[in-house]
């Protein structure tokens, strides 16, 4: 699943979760962000940057949706997790055993595989301390980071009732 579809099946308090924090602790980021999206769809940034807050978030997470936006989406999926979702991070590194810098960013090359079974736990690990729906998240975003992801991630993706995306 790219970037953008993440963005069309997630349901979207996350999202709203994701951009406040964006707002309050990425300020520039979040500037960055609603500037560029807004260049590209042929808008002014003031148009945007006009619009309640809410409003605003409701238009980038439309706008996030588009395939046009998926790298975009996707920097923005990365930077929420390596500095607004650090313990998720640590809590899976760890559990996986996959090497890190005691804030989650992962130290040398990613695993070419991925054990079914210590991924398995490490999820359970993860659905007792956060929100499902985040955890689905981080792990599609996570499984985007090489070219055909995991194996392990897509079919437990796929299997667990507890980590489908949802909308609603």
């Amino acid at each position: 699943m790219n970037a953008y579809e993440i963005y069309q099946n997630i349901k979207p308090s996350i999202i709203v979760d994701l951009f406040q924090w964006m707002r309050d602790e990425e300020r520039d980021l979040y500037k960055t962000t609603l500037s560029t999206l807004a260049n590209e769809r042929k808008l002014r940034p003031v148009f945007i940057q006009k619009k309640s807050v809410a409003e605003q978030i409701a238009w980038l997470h439309k706008t996030l949706k588009l395939k046009s936006s998926d790298m975009v989406g996707e920097h923005i999926f990365q930077v929420y997790f390596m500095q607004g979702q650090q313990d998720l991070l640590v809590k899976f590194c760890d559990a996986m055993d996959i090497e890190h810098d005691g804030k989650g960013s992962v130290e040398g090359a990613l695993p070419e595989t991925l054990d079914a079974d210590k991924l398995s736990a490490a999820v359970d690990t993860l659905l007792e301390s956060f929100d499902a729906q985040l955890v689905s998240l981080y792990l599609n975003v996570f499984n985007i980071q090489t070219d055909d992801g995991w194996d392990s991630i897509s079919d437990l993706l796929a299997s667990d009732e507890r980590l489908k995306l949802s909308a609603e």
